[in-house]
């Protein structure tokens, strides 16, 4: 903490300092105007600038400033590549600095614990370890501009049903190994300016008061020095926030709760030091930001906005998954081609939601492949219009153009009221109209190749129909252009699966408890996410954790390990050659797994311990190198509250994907034989290590008893009890349930949908009505526009519980 802000804070009434612990409105903090303290600025992203030029609404509805759209994180993770997303940071931050915001609110380091979650577009990866160097990469790049960033959604904020008020019931080791650890790289590596925290509960505490998250683990342990600030509604209790170490409440809630915490300090309830703290931080916040404006103020804040569009093409381009290739990419020269689907001509390129940019500009397939000299008549096939059923007629006027050519390019995905903020998705299926419309196409010409466009994993019961698959995820605003670079031969594939594809939704193992009920949601599955999980329980997914293909082909040789012994404190150094032994120049990423022989607790088969990114000419070797410490062999002992290290001998495995290990060594690891404390769980929680043995799968469920024993007491009640009083976290589906409550209910329903409504655009429409339904009634006194106070809640609180 600056001397400067220390001495601001000293100079200010109790009435001004309380005041910096909201915002001004949803996207400025405030300002102390007699002390040259100027509010700044605060906007949206993750994957670009979203900056709203009318009015604020923060949901969207009212359009932003043009910004370059890059590919969402569900993308750009497929890239592995942790200089390309730091590129994409100073671009982002060029792009800030232009507009006058002091802090962009991304990026999204959250866990893919479910195929299902409606905003894992906005996340990297199920991986803790990729997720975590890819925020850090970020950060660094957007900071480097002299622009915040806050790392969001801290913790554990891993679906979007009943996000508000939902209990994330998780295992410590699972919450350490798996949904805190790509947080803590990231801190640690980038030292972002703020991190934000998440609305949910975490094991029965809200991440906005939870001193053990956002104090204990935050700065004590990762040495955290920036802002914590909410998410926005996150507060719950504003005077324990500030106790448990939330700084900064947004958007501002009129001044009633700056008016709780001037009371709880005159009512010594509170001690000022804490409000000093928050003050202080807020304040330095504010220096940072106008210091490292102000630097800029002699140049001209302008950016390069065609450079940014190469960059968005060029970062597309290397996130590209090929999923399959039978031999017919890329195309071939002249070929007499049909270009089928509607996204070819307007693409789904970004999520809808709070993260939704105004593009500078937009590419399509249609046109770039036009450019691109490719020969091709074009049908839409099916209708963008939301929930439109199968069109026979354009399904049929498809099919007679695919007939007899030499090859089909079939645009397919998930449209934006398929997966957005604000609801999940229930399945894994694709709309029926562009899969019967693959299915109608793929009788007519086998010649077929399907470019998908989505943001999460989805079913693919056609893929032995067709002769390739490109995954574009969602691609940003020069996807189509970079769809084209890759179809026509320009550049190779290189992009790898940063999640896995399951065959069915059922094989996930958070399935039987995704997404909870109103009030739980429990992480049964503990450390088994993900690859960890597959790969352990020997489940076959549909694609693995790290595949994609490639038009060239590589040789993985000589595997280096620096001694056969290590012991915690010491560097293990690692590498390999890798070789083109194909015909074109291309990019390999290399997965370097760490995996015990025998352990005696439950542990993944492997976990992901480094990667890295090679480009090699055809007949080039090239070296990549890895460096493993303490922490690269620790898992994380419960009992003695910190990482441990078990002994034994441990794999060391180079990998093109989870499922095609290429290389591998080993090393014999001195422990600290700490793994003796948890000995009592494979008599309490024998499940766990039965999965870890191969012997069981998570489906249908882990066991009452043995997630008991893991969690370390009784699971909290996942329904309302009976004569459970209602409180201002009870949603207005919890409150639907009251003979008064429903008349309540729908009246706030019908007002705040007319309030917010998206005339034009479907998506936002549903992801209010998804909202709405699981909002709590402290979420309504600011949602409402003013159609509900806080006493008027109050009021019918008294009413439903009959006092």
């Amino acid at each position: 903490m600056g001397k400067r802000a220390k001495d601001l804070v000293a100079e200010m009434t109790l009435e001004e300092k309380a005041s910096l612990c909201s915002g001004r409105d949803f996207w400025f903090l405030k300002g102390i105007p007699r002390l040259g303290l100027e509010p700044i600025m605060v906007t949206d992203g993750p994957h670009g600038l979203r900056k709203q030029a009318a009015a604020a609404d923060h949901l969207g509805i009212n359009q932003s400033v043009p910004a370059t759209c890059f590919p969402t994180a569900a993308a750009s993770a497929c890239s592995f590549d942790r200089k390309l997303l730091e590129e994409i940071g100073r671009a982002i931050g060029e792009e800030c600095l232009a507009e006058e915001v002091a802090v962009i609110l991304g990026p999204g380091a959250n866990i893919k614990r479910s195929p299902f979650c409606g905003r894992n577009f906005e996340y990297f990866s199920e991986d803790p370890l990729l997720s975590g160097e890819m925020a850090a990469a970020l950060i660094k790049g957007v900071q480097s501009q002299g622009v915040g960033t806050s790392l969001k959604h801290y913790a554990a904020n891993n679906q979007e049903t009943c996000r508000m008020v939902v209990n994330a019931v998780i295992d410590e080791r699972a919450l350490r190994e798996i949904y805190l650890a790509g947080f803590e790289r990231a801190v640690k590596q980038a030292k972002p300016w703020t991190l934000m925290c998440s609305y949910n509960r975490v094991n029965g505490v809200y991440a906005s008061e939870n001193k053990k998250l956002l104090t204990s683990i935050l700065r004590d342990e990762w040495g955290f020095e920036g802002l914590v600030m909410t998410d926005w509604g996150a507060t719950n209790d504003r005077v324990l926030g500030l106790e448990a170490g939330l700084d900064l409440e947004m958007p501002g809630s009129g001044g009633v709760n700056d008016a709780k915490i001037l009371e709880a300090v005159k009512k010594g309830l509170l001690d000022e030091g804490v409000l000093d703290r928050a003050a202080e931080r807020v304040t330095d916040l504010i220096l940072k930001a106008r210091e490292r404006q102000g630097a800029a103020e002699g140049s001209v804040r302008s950016f390069d906005a065609t450079a940014h569009h190469a960059l968005a093409r060029r970062a597309a381009r290397e996130s590209a998954v090929l999923l399959k290739n039978d031999g017919i990419l890329p195309v071939a020269s002249g070929v007499r081609a049909a270009l089928i689907g509607a996204f070819a001509k307007q693409p789904r390129y970004q999520g809808a939601g709070s993260s939704r940019i105004n593009p500078a500009s937009l590419d399509n397939a249609h046109d770039a492949l036009r450019e691109g000299g490719l020969d091709f008549e074009y049908a839409p096939g099916y209708s963008l219009e939301p929930g439109s059923p199968p069109d026979p007629k354009l399904i049929g006027e498809a099919v007679d153009m695919a007939r007899g050519k030499d090859l089909v390019l079939l645009f397919a995905g998930l449209p934006d009221d398929y997966e957005s903020e604000g609801f999940d998705r229930n399945s894994l299926a694709m709309p029926e109209s562009h899969t019967r419309l693959i299915e109608a196409v793929t009788a007519a010409n086998s010649n077929t190749v399907v470019i998908l466009q989505c943001g999460a994993p989805v079913e693919l019961p056609w893929a032995g129909r067709v002769k390739g698959i490109l995954l574009a995820y969602l691609g940003g605003q020069a996807g189509g252009s970079a769809c084209a670079d890759l179809l026509l031969g320009r550049f190779s594939p290189s992009g790898k699966l940063a999640e896995t594809f399951p065959l069915r939704a059922e094989d996930n193992p958070s399935f039987p408890r995704f997404p909870g009920t109103s009030k739980t949601v429990e992480y049964r599955e503990s450390i088994f996410t993900g690859y960890r999980y597959y790969d352990t329980a020997k489940v076959a997914p549909a694609y693995p954790f790290g595949f994609g293909l490639s038009y060239t082909t590589f040789e993985y040789r000589n595997l280096r390990i620096s001694a056969p012994q290590w012991k915690p404190g010491e560097v293990l150094s690692v590498s390999l050659d890798v070789r083109n032994t194909g015909s074109c120049g291309g990019a390999e990423i290399v997965l370097l797994y760490l995996g015990i022989e025998t352990s005696r607790i439950f542990r993944a088969e492997k976990e992901l311990a480094g990667f890295e990114k090679i480009y090699l000419e055809p007949g080039e070797t090239g070296t990549l190198s890895f460096t493993l410490d303490t922490r690269s062999f620790s898992y994380y002992n419960v009992p003695a509250a910190s990482w441990a290290v078990e002994g034994g001998v441990y794999r060391i495995m180079a990998a093109a994907s989870g499922r095609d290990i290429r290389l591998q060594g080993s090393v014999t690891v001195a422990g600290d034989g700490r793994e003796e404390q948890l000995g009592f769980l494979a008599e309490k929680a024998p499940a766990y290590y039965r999965l870890a043995s191969g012997e069981l799968k998570i489906p249908p469920d882990v066991p009452d008893a043995d997630f008991e024993a893991l969690y370390g007491g009784p699971l909290p009640p996942d329904r309302r009890l009976p004569d459970e009083p209602y409180t201002i976290n009870s949603t207005l589906n919890d409150i639907g349930g009251h003979p008064a409550g429903k008349a309540f209910r729908d009246s706030m329903l019908e007002g705040i949908r007319h309030a917010f409504s998206a005339p034009g655009d479907e998506s936002l429409s549903r992801m209010f009505e998804a909202m709405l339904e699981d909002m709590p009634l402290r979420g309504l006194t600011m949602m409402s526009q003013g159609q509900l106070t806080p006493d008027q809640a109050a009021q019918v609180l008294a009413a439903l519980n009959g006092s």
